[in-house]
C-alpha cells in the first residue's frame, strides 16, 4: 500500500506576509544548466542497502533505478542548495526539491538579478517578495506569542517556502488568525488552512527498537549515541523524565533518562548500562535489513525520509517542512519536521533516517498507517548539542577508516561538534562554511568533505 498521503486541508484564507520587499511569487524562465554528479553521491547509493532501496519502491512508488536516482539527487541537490544559500546570503529565501525522484532543484530568492546564478548551477529559480531570513522572523513572533502562553488555536504552524508564506494549520480559522494579530502580525500575514488535525504525542510505543518506562509505557529508539565513555540512546523527551528507568524490548534492565525537554522541544537521552552495546543500526522490521547510520546531514523539504517505530515498524515518505511549530494537549514544541510518513501511539521516539544519515526521533502527529498520516521529528542534531552527545556510527564513531587523516590538524573544527549550515570554522590554515547542518564525524574533516564544507 502506498503511504504518499498529504493532508487533507482547504485553504481559507491565502495572504501576503507583511514584510519588507515586493509581494507575490514569479517563477524565472531561464532554463536551468544541466546539473553535475558529484563523485561522493555514487558513494552514498552503494552504502544503502538494496532492501532499503525496495522499501523506497514499495512506500514510494519507485522502480529500483528510480531508487537509486532519487538517493543520489538528495545528495548532490544538497550540495548545490547549501551552495547558493552562501552565495546569495540575505537575498535566499529557501529550497525544495520536485519530481518523482527530487531530481528538480528550486531555490528561492529576492534578488532577480540572482537568477543566473541559480540556473548555472542547474537549480529553477523563483523569484518571490519575501527573504527566508523574514519568514522565519515572521515565525519567530508565532513562537514568541505561544511561548507567553497566548492560545494559539492552531496546532501547527511553519514557514512554506514554496508558497513563500508562514502558514497556520486550524479547525477555527477565525481564532487562528485573532493570535496571528496577537502575536503582531496583521491578517494579510499568514495563510491559514483549515485543518482539523490533532497531532498527539506517541506514548504506547532499535533505532526502532522498543523500550519500556518504569516497567509500563512503551516507546522507541531513536539512534544509539555516546558521552564519553557512556553509552546510550537519544528518544523523545515526552516518553520519561530524568530518573525514570527503562528496560529493553526484552523486559531486561536497560538504564535511565539522563536529560529530557518537553514541551517547548521533544527529545531525551537514556543513558543505558553494560550489558547493551550500541550499534549504528536502524531496525527494518523484515523489510528491509538494518539500516546503518553514518551521519546526520540535515535533508531539506522535499527530500525521501523513513521512519522506524516498535508499533508500525518502517515506512517511507517525504520531508514537507523544516522548523515547524506544533501544540500538543501539553504544550508547544518548536523546530520540528512535518512528514507525510504515518506513525502510530508506540512509535514515539522512533529513528527517522533519510539514505544512511539520521534525521531525527519521532514526536508525535496524526491519523495512523492505515489511512495516512502527517508526522512530526524532532531534529536529532539539536538533541546532540544539548546534551553534549556523540551519534553513534560504529567503530571507532565516524570516519573513513582506511583514511588516517591529517596527523596533527589545527583550528576551530573538532569532530562531535554540531555545525549548522553557515557556520564557520577554520582548519589547517584554511576558513571553511558549513554547506549542510551535520555534526561532525572524525576522518570527516573540512578539507575531506566537500559535499558538508566550502573553502572561503
Amino acid at each position: 500500500m502506498s503511504h504518499r498521503r498529504g493532508m487533507r486541508v482547504a485553504v481559507l484564507t491565502a495572504g501576503a506576509l507583511c514584510l519588507a520587499g515586493s509581494q507575490g511569487i514569479a517563477t524565472a524562465q531561464a532554463k536551468p544548466a544541466a546539473p553535475a554528479q558529484s563523485p561522493y553521491s555514487a558513494a552514498t547509493v552503494a552504502n544503502v542497502s538494496p532492501t532499503v532501496l525496495q522499501a523506497m519502491q514499495r512506500d514510494l512508488g519507485l522502480t529500483a533505478a528510480e531508487a537509486k536516482s532519487a538517493l543520489v539527487n538528495q545528495f548532490d541537490n544538497g550540495v548545490t542548495a547549501g551552495k547558493l544559500r552562501l552565495k546569495l546570503a540575505g537575498s535566499y529565501a529557501g529550497s525544495w526539491v520536485s519530481g518523482k525522484t527530487g531530481a528538480t532543484l528550486h531555490v528561492a530568492t529576492t534578488d532577480r538579478s540572482a537568477v543566473a546564478a541559480i540556473t548555472a548551477q542547474g537549480a529553477q529559480a523563483t523569484v518571490v517578495g519575501h527573504s527566508f531570513a523574514d519568514l522565519n522572523a515572521a515565525k519567530a513572533k508565532l513562537d514568541r506569542a505561544s511561548q507567553r502562553g497566548v492560545k494559539s488555536h492552531a496546532p501547527v504552524w511553519y514557514v512554506d517556502v514554496q508558497t513563500n508564506k508562514v502558514v497556520l494549520l486550524s479547525a477555527t480559522p477565525a481564532k487562528a488568525l485573532a493570535f496571528a494579530k496577537s502575536a503582531g502580525l496583521s491578517a494579510d500575514a499568514v495563510t491559514v488552512k483549515r485543518s482539523n488535525i490533532k497531532p498527539r504525542t506517541f506514548y504506547d510505543l532499535r533505532g526502532g527498537d522498543a523500550y519500556y518506562m518504569n516497567g509500563s509505557g512503551r516507546c522507541s529508539i531513536g539512534f544509539p549515541v555516546k558521552r564519553g565513555t557512556q553509552s546510550g540512546f537519544a528518544s523523545a523527551g515526552h516518553c520519561g523524565r530524568p530518573g525514570t528507568t527503562t528496560s529493553g524490548y526484552n523486559q531486561v534492565q536497560q538504564g535511565s533518562f539522563q536529560g529530557s525537554t518537553f514541551p517547548g522541544n521533544d527529545y531525551s537521552w537514556v543513558a543505558t548500562n553494560t550489558n547493551w552495546t550500541p550499534t549504528a543500526k536502524v531496525n527494518g522490521y523484515g523489510s528491509v535489513a538494518d539500516r546503518d547510520v553514518t551521519g546526520s546531514t540535515v535533508s531539506q523539504p522535499g527530500t525521501q525520509v523513513c521512519r522506524s517505530g516498535s508499533t508500525t515498524g518502517w515506512h517511507c515518505g517525504s520531508v514537507q517542512a523544516l522548523n515547524t511549530s506544533v501544540t500538543y494537549q501539553e504544550g508547544t514544541v518548536y523546530g520540528v519536521t512535518q512528514t507525510n510518513v504515518c506513525a502510530e501511539p508506540g512509535d514515539s521516539g522512533g529513528s527517522f533516517i533519510s539514505g544512511t544519515q539520521a534525521q531525527g526521533v519521532t514526536s508525535g502527529g496524526s491519523g495512523n498507517c492505515s489511512s495516512g498520516g502527517t508526522t512530526y521529528f524532532q531534529p536529532i542534531n539539536p538533541a546532540l548539542s544539548a546534551y553534549g552527545l556523540t551519534l553513534y556510527t560504529g567503530g571507532g564513531n565516524g570516519g573513513d577508516p582506511g583514511d588516517p587523516g591529517d596527523p596533527d590538524p589545527s583550528g576551530t573544527w573538532a569532530a562531535g561538534k554540531v555545525y549548522n549550515a553557515g557556520d564557520t570554522v577554520t582548519y589547517n590554515g584554511s576558513t571553511y562554511r558549513c554547506l549542510q547542518g551535520h555534526q561532525a564525524q572524525l576522518g570527516w574533516t573540512p578539507a575531506a568533505v566537500p559535499a558538508l564544507w566550502q573553502k572561503v
